[in-house]
């Protein structure tokens, strides 16, 4: 009879407790949420890494990309530069310039059945909460040859402009109308594409080219100099520089004017110039490519700023971490600063734990949030390192904001919950104002430590199998800026007082039944 007792009274106890378990909403905000640049290079030129061979079918060609992004997803990447201009090509549709030979093996022939491979790429990548960034090269007009050129291929519509360099064609920097042709090509796309950003590598005027003597052969610009660069006061090797300069700030300009949220990059050779700092030595970027990056940097051309720094930790004349702390002594406006690292010779020219130890370099140095890795290759194809970097990357992370950017501020959600048949269904929506790119979804279990998932904007609805202590929905901009926190709280009357939140921590798996759960995890 005593047990029965008891066991009625433990009844009506659980009873009781689940009655009440509402949440009501809570002034403050959670922790702030991790974040860190995560970015890998996605090359099309030379089918280096997308698609595998020129002519795959379209079916083929979209698998291969889903791979790719699920294989970033897997590693808790939340960006991919993708490739879309190689060569005065474009691997998207263009009423400008050719389609890219690297699709079809045959330039100016569009994919059959048709598609759009960059607005695939973008969907895709949304969808995994990735951002995705087009990477063009400018001024090289043709590399290696797959078929012959388009009647809209640039080198034949104005073939004025093209200089043969070794055994390329490159559109001369020279030339105002060529600088303003490459800046109509990617404006273009930024206003027809959803794009997150734009970056340039490290190809402004190409690397010298030795005669068969071993003498460098100079670039055939002395006609485009006599014709405007005489007249400027400045050398030759000035004039280019300035040439360039120029370029650099009529891109970020007309960037901003098009979508001023979406994000300028360069990649640039890790060395400005040897000497700085005073033990470096190696190739003079500053003086072969005529590429006065650290002048970007200084003058905020650049919403970020990824130089290349290929080399070890312990490289007497080009280590890693003695560069990147000279880059971010430049860094006087603040931009973020991501440096390129050199996955696809880990394992070859030094060990996959070289990695680890610059991805710990990058975190422990002021003014650096992040990295981006070339190339998204060697993570399918090698496995220590994709193992190297799960470990790094345990957990996901925010992409770092752009405070700078212009952008409308954002509102507080109106958040809500409600338990249907002991599944806990989360509800928010932002009242007027812009609608936000995503949401950052951040809530407190039974232990206690905050943990983080990042949704899409269209998304408004999260489902748990058990109760949080505490849920807090905040909407982001593209831009990375977040708004304004709504925090919900449980309210239990026989709730017992609660420690202290613990550290953050973002979640490696979203809640049961979320968007996330249709891709892969392992």
């Amino acid at each position: 009879m005593k047990s029965a007792f008891s066991a009625l009274l433990l009844f009506l106890f659980a009873a009781l407790v689940m009655a009440d378990d509402t949440y009501q909403p809570v002034s403050g905000a959670p922790p702030a949420p991790p974040r860190e640049l995560r970015g890998v290079w996605i090359a099309t030129v030379g089918n280096k890494d997308w698609p595998s061979a020129p002519g795959l079918s379209v079916a083929q060609q979209k698998a291969e990309m889903i791979s790719l992004l699920d294989t970033a997803v897997r590693l808790k990447f939340n960006t991919v530069v993708f490739q879309v201009r190689p060569a005065s090509d474009a691997v998207y549709a263009s009423s400008i310039e050719p389609w890219s030979e690297y699709l079809t093996g045959v330039q100016g022939r569009a994919p059959q059945p048709y598609y759009d491979p960059l607005a695939f790429a973008i969907e895709e990548a949304h969808k995994r909460g990735l951002e995705l960034h087009a990477w063009f090269n400018p001024f090289r007009a043709r590399g290696s040859v797959l078929s012959p050129p388009a009647p809209n291929f640039v080198g034949r519509t104005h073939p004025a402009w093209v200089r043969k360099y070794g055994d390329s064609l490159w559109l001369d920097p020279g030339e105002p109308a060529v600088r303003d042709y490459v800046v109509r090509v990617i404006v273009d796309v930024v206003r027809r594409y959803d794009v997150d950003g734009v970056q340039f590598d490290d190809y402004f005027y190409p690397y010298p080219v030795n005669s068969e003597s071993g003498t460098q052969i100079p670039f055939p610009d002395d006609g485009t100099w006599r014709k405007f660069g005489r007249e400027s006061g400045l050398s030759h090797e000035n004039w280019r520089r300035q040439n360039i300069n120029e370029f650099i700030e009529s891109i970020y300009q007309n960037i901003k004017a098009a979508k001023p949220w979406v994000k300028f990059g360069v990649s640039p050779f890790g060395i400005w110039q040897p000497g700085y700092p005073p033990q470096v030595r190696g190739f003079n970027a500053y003086a072969e490519l005529y590429a006065d990056s650290r002048l970007w940097l200084a003058n905020g051309w650049v919403d970020y700023f990824s130089p290349q720094l290929y080399w070890p930790i312990n490289a007497p004349a080009q280590g890693f971490q003695a560069l990147l702390g000279w880059w971010e002594a430049q860094n006087v406006k603040g931009r973020n600063l991501w440096p390129g690292m050199a996955a696809y010779v880990a394992g070859t020219k030094f060990p996959v734990t070289e990695i680890a130890r610059q991805i710990e370099a990058t975190r422990a140095q002021r003014g650096a949030s992040g990295e981006i890795f070339f190339e998204m290759r060697s993570f399918q194809e090698n496995p220590a390192l994709a193992a190297v970097v799960a470990g790094e990357y345990a957990e996901p992370a925010l992409v770092p904001a752009s405070p700078w950017l212009q952008t409308a501020p954002l509102g507080r959600p109106e958040l809500g919950a409600k338990d249907e048949r002991g599944d806990l269904t989360v509800q928010w929506e932002l009242p007027g104002g812009p609608s936000p790119a995503k949401w950052l979804l951040q809530f407190c279990g039974p232990d206690y430590v905050w943990k983080t998932v990042i949704l899409q904007g269209f998304q408004t609805t999260e489902s748990f199998t058990f109760s949080p202590q505490d849920i807090s929905v905040r909407a982001m901009d593209r831009a990375d800026n977040l708004g304004p926190a709504s925090v919900i709280t449980r309210e239990n009357v026989l709730k017992a007082p609660r420690p202290a939140p613990a550290a953050p921590r973002p979640a490696a798996v979203a809640p049961a039944k979320s968007f996330w759960s249709s891709f892969p995890k392992n």
